[in-house]
């Protein structure tokens, strides 16, 4: 009988949750769902000096934001719990020590100073990875050296000490990764890594395993990053006895900056211009704020589909994918091995989709906000999202590219005015901005019957007047359809604003 699938992500809470991570947690929480099983969200605190205030409740906010929300987690706790490496501090030694009992870790008393001695001389012999391995620990301070009174006598003591992994000097360790296929790494090329600190605190290698297990984890979805620890914790399943359920490993390529140069850093991210975090970041050390996909007008959906394309291949030419039928496709088989190129104007172009997407109303409501009180009718608003939706990228720039419904122009383009402000549109308008005061109903269909009117009075063609017409109104040379614009405006301002218009603009000689 298959076991339930399980998967997590574990995030250290030592500052804002970088793109490449709500990527990660997306992919783990896509697979979950896809296999009908658990997303799990823990908390790798074991780094004390690392950690920074608000960094884990903004994971969650964040999380929570994108609709990624876990089965389990520190707020949601379930029956393997605590979800917290700090609060599971007490139930890590028993696995180390049962490492060094069998034979498989030691105890190590070396000083800093000791081992910065121990990486110089092998500098100096011209070694190419200085590191406490199978040689160099025979020449080091620990319970392989010393004989079995002393290392009693120091621990006794209270001497300081960390358990360190007995590496194999010449093994194949092997690893069938979901994403990279077999993966090959010879023990010489690892080294002692310490899995139990001084302060009584595992290192993530202990900590991530040990979690993993009693968590019934079935499948580690994580970054590439972690693909040169894989081998350790192969390792450390087998040592342990935990062989047969060690989890399935999968490996995400990078995320790379748009010129495939390099991973994607926030450096380089705030160079282009871009944000690399989910919500706004204050640094509670600098008061530096980092500024977010949310308070930068992004949707979330478009910012999850995007991810989501982000090493992943549906395996068909569509694009466009709720979180719902992104849990029904997806499929680790699909990601691809190569790092994958973070596309800014991507970004946009989903957010361009799924603002589209979003009815009137929905839309309309971002208006009203940031009118802050600003005499409009619901009604109102819902028709100008209605005329703007198709020319703006985020709802922020609806009240930037809404003003002239509200407030006349106070300049022109001058491309347009050049161009057709002439001679026969400032006879057509005056005539014009008369004749709209004493009409009726001012509806956008109202309103064109009487232009034309107008028009053949005067001899003129409608093309020659309409971008002076909308440039009078609006001081705009483009935009939505113009006649509901009129019809919002109103007749007494849009007549207003035509008799300005003529006041104010240079007339060009007619050819």
């Amino acid at each position: 009988m298959s076991r339930e699938v399980r998967v997590r992500f574990a995030p250290s809470p030592t500052g804002a949750l970088h793109i490449g991570g709500v990527r990660t947690a997306l992919y783990n929480y896509l697979f979950a769902k896809n296999q009908g099983g658990k997303f799990l969200l823990r908390i790798e605190d074991t780094d004390q000096t690392r950690y920074v205030e608000g960094a884990e409740e903004y994971i969650k906010s964040s999380l929570e934001w994108l609709g990624i929300v876990p089965d389990e987690s520190p707020w949601n706790p379930g029956e393997v719990g605590p979800y917290r490496q700090s609060d599971r501090k007490p139930m890590y030694m028993q696995y180390a020590q049962k490492l060094v009992d069998e034979g498989h870790a030691y105890y190590a008393f070396d000083t800093p100073d000791e081992l910065t001695e121990m990486r110089e001389r092998l500098k100096a012999a011209r070694v190419a990875s200085p590191q406490y391995n199978s040689i160099t620990r025979m020449s080091m301070k620990n319970s392989l050296t010393l004989p079995e009174d002393e290392v009693k006598r120091k621990m006794d003591a209270g001497e300081a000490y960390v358990i360190r992994l007995k590496v194999p000097r010449k093994e194949e360790i092997r690893l069938n990764d979901m994403v990279r296929g077999w993966v090959m790494v010879h023990s010489s090329a690892i080294d002692d890594k310490v899995i139990m600190k001084s302060d009584g605190m595992p290192t993530y290698h202990l900590a991530n395993v040990v979690d993993d297990y009693l968590m019934k984890i079935t499948h580690v979805i994580r970054g590439e990053e972690w693909l040169p620890s894989a081998p350790l914790h192969v390792l450390l399943y087998k040592y342990l006895g935990w062989e047969n359920e060690m989890p399935q490993f999968a490996h995400l390529p990078l995320i790379l900056k748009p010129d495939g140069k390099g991973k994607l850093s926030k450096r380089a991210a705030d160079q282009l211009g871009f944000p690399v975090f989910p919500l706004d970041w204050i640094d509670p050390e600098t008061k530096n704020l980092s500024k977010g996909y949310k308070e930068s007008g992004f949707l979330k959906g478009a910012v999850i589909n995007f991810l989501s394309l982000l090493g992943w291949n549906p395996g068909t030419h569509e694009e466009l994918f709720t979180l719902a039928e992104l849990e029904k496709e997806f499929s680790v088989a699909r990601i691809g091995k190569s790092g994958a190129r973070f596309d800014f104007d991507k970004v946009k172009w989903f957010n361009q989709q799924y603002l589209r997407q979003q009815t009137d109303v929905e839309l309309a409501q971002y208006l009203l906000d940031d009118l802050k009180g600003q005499e409009c009718s619901a009604k109102k608003a819902e028709i100008i999202a209605g005329l703007l939706k198709e020319r703006i990228t985020f709802p922020t720039e609806l009240i930037t590219e809404a003003k002239y419904f509200f407030d006349a122009p106070s300049e022109y383009d001058s491309k347009t005015v050049k161009k057709k402000w002439t001679t026969d549109a400032v006879a057509v308008f005056s005539d014009y901005a008369e004749e709209i005061l004493n009409m009726g109903n001012f509806t956008e269909y109202t309103i064109k019957e009487k232009l034309v009117e107008v028009l053949e009075k005067h001899g003129v063609g409608l093309g020659k007047v309409m971008q002076a017409l909308r440039v009078a109104v609006s001081g705009q040379g483009s935009g939505p359809d113009l006649m509901p614009v009129l019809e919002l405006i109103g007749k007494k301002e849009v007549s207003a604003r035509l008799k300005k218009a003529i006041e104010v603009l240079p007339v060009k000689a007619q050819a």
